[in-house]
């Protein structure tokens, strides 16, 4: 097992006044000066990519990002706003992309730990150690914990998500313009039911997940009976 794997995991007590920046400055404190955190965005989506994001962020005062949170919590121009920051401030980050074919032939679960993973392993920094949204990312070298809801309790992690989501979101616009019959950029490739009748009218296009029962059913209504499975 990689150095700095079998360590144990620190003990520390994140206080409710400690906001966002708690987890960071508690592992700093413990001994982890460099904490990653690493979120996605579109994992429910039936279509378009899956996108994960990574950040560190620095321990500055003075380079925090004002406003961040769950991108979830935001609207759209505030996570641009974020996005700007975060790229700016950061000590590092990185974005993965991964195709709807990929989440195919992955299978969604798959397809989400392994681009969490790719997206840590891309940033040009090591970290001391990561805390990932919900599940737990093996293959690091470093220790790591996943956290519920980790995009609103972590700094990090919130960055992560903005970081995700924009990217995510940009390249549904430009699908949009591809394809305008499923309007993308309203639904971003969620499944609402504006989307699931477009897809019911016309059938599924090249970026639907096949993995999906909605655009199975709707493969099957437009003759279709090919699966992925």
């Amino acid at each position: 097992m990689p150095e700095g794997a079998q360590r144990s995991r620190p003990k520390f007590v994140i206080r409710r006044s400690s906001g966002l920046y708690g987890y960071e400055r508690a592992l700093q404190r413990a001994g982890f000066p460099l904490v990653a955190g690493a979120d996605e965005a579109g994992r429910g989506a039936c279509a378009g990519p899956l996108v994960a994001g990574a950040a560190i962020l620095s321990e500055r005062a003075s380079r925090q990002i004002e406003g961040l949170r769950d991108s979830k919590l935001l609207s759209a121009a505030q996570r641009e706003r974020c996005y700007d920051e975060v790229v700016a401030k950061a000590v590092s980050w990185s974005v993965v992309v991964l195709p709807a074919d990929e989440c195919d032939r992955l299978g969604m679960h798959v397809a989400n730990v392994q681009a969490l993973r790719r997206a840590l392993h891309r940033l040009s920094v090591r970290p001391d150690y990561v805390l990932t949204d919900g599940f737990g990312v093996d293959g690091l070298g470093v220790p790591g914990l996943a956290v519920w809801k980790g995009d609103r309790v972590a700094a990090c992690v919130a960055a992560a998500s903005v970081l995700a989501k924009v990217t995510r979101d940009r390249i549904m616009a430009d699908l949009h313009q591809r394809w305008p019959e499923y309007d993308f950029a309203t639904h971003k490739g969620y499944c609402t039911r504006e989307h699931q009748e477009r897809l019911d009218r016309h059938g599924p296009c090249p970026e639907h997940r096949r993995r999906f029962d909605n655009v199975v059913r709707a493969m099957r209504g437009h003759g279709d009976v090919r699966a992925v499975g």
